[in-house]
């Protein structure tokens, strides 16, 4: 397992990062992992040699949480050895109200709530999900610095949101003295590239590591789905995100990406999923690539994509049918 430093930091991270949305019966996916399940997935991780594991307040309504802590507890890794990620923003609860967002009454709530579910003192990584245009983002920020200095949160971290928004917040945390946001968690694959517009950039100047999501594209580039239509996992039949956090998956252009992936991955003797994954890795201002997987054999083909080293001309062929794509609606 390589490893790297989040930029402005001491801390250093796998360059996979174990995502845990799939984890946890709560929310009602027929494809979610028991903790049971999850204990495996996360204990065959950690043999491998990944330190980074990421969930949120709102995966499976808790859960995921709750079956990460699990795990942990009853796998016992030393903390130290860990980087635990989670998010607020979304809630873990049904009813919403002051139970969602980023005001302070639910930071100062759910960053309490989720070290209970996780069964820590402490988590690494405290980034939030999605910005929240309801909520003054002063408001926000004064929070989440409150959080780092009550001893409950070591670094800040955000996801998918538009690049001003995020130059704006860091603005204002450099204005005012208060803890820094230094990891950017953004939905970037070979089939949705509309982040190398003003994201890349800005994280490349401000010094923020990106840990992105969705580097498989919903399944699409691990071949899950293919152009006639065939859905070929459960998730890949059932998952809702597909919809509204990610892009759908179904345009022409979609299916030609794919298909160069197949192509590349037959001549390198690899899985679709390895090459897809070998691209994002090749990047150097990705840090860690969040991966979603939950078998064993899934663990090590992303494990195999870190000594993939694609040539320049592999990495020109695989981009070179996209062309821009209507972006994501952030908020």
């Amino acid at each position: 397992m390589d490893y790297r430093y989040l930029p402005n930091t001491g801390l250093q991270v796998s360059r996979l990062c174990l995502g845990t949305s799939n984890y946890g019966r709560g929310g009602g996916k027929e494809f979610a992992l028991t903790n049971d399940e999850a204990t495996e997935a996360i204990g065959y991780a950690l043999r491998v040699g990944i330190n980074f594991f990421d969930s949120s307040e709102s995966y499976e309504l808790g859960s995921s949480e709750e079956a990460l802590g699990y795990a942990l507890k009853k796998l016992g890794p030393s903390r130290e050895d860990l980087v635990i990620s989670t998010k607020v923003s979304g809630g873990a609860h049904k009813e919403k109200r002051n139970r969602s967002g980023l005001s302070r009454k639910h930071i100062l709530n759910a960053i309490d709530e989720s070290l209970v579910r996780l069964q820590l003192d402490y988590v690494d990584l405290y980034s939030i999900h999605r910005f929240d245009r309801n909520t003054p983002v002063e408001e926000t920020l004064e929070a989440l610095h409150d959080v780092v200095k009550a001893g409950k949160v070591r670094y800040l971290g955000a996801s998918s949101m538009y690049a001003w928004q995020f130059e704006h917040m860091l603005s204002l945390q450099e204005r005012h003295g208060w803890s820094r946001f230094v990891a950017m968690q953004n939905q970037y694959s070979l089939n949705y590239r509309e982040e190398e517009r003003e994201m890349v950039p800005l994280c490349v100047a401000r010094s923020i590591g990106m840990t992105p999501w969705g580097i498989l594209c919903a399944g699409l580039l691990a071949g899950t789905m293919t152009r006639s239509g065939e859905r070929l996992t459960a998730r890949a039949e059932t998952d809702l995100l597909r919809g509204k956090a990610g892009r759908v998956a179904t345009t022409d252009q979609d299916f030609d990406i794919q298909d160069k992936v197949r192509r590349v991955a037959e001549r390198r003797g690899a899985t679709m999923a390895e090459v897809a994954t070998a691209w994002a890795l090749s990047k150097p201002y990705v840090v860690s690539a969040l991966i979603g997987v939950s078998r064993p054999e899934q663990i090590d083909g992303s494990v195999t994509a870190l000594g993939l080293q694609l040539t320049s001309e592999e990495v020109a062929f695989l981009e070179a049918d996209y062309r821009p794509v209507f972006p994501q609606t952030l908020n």
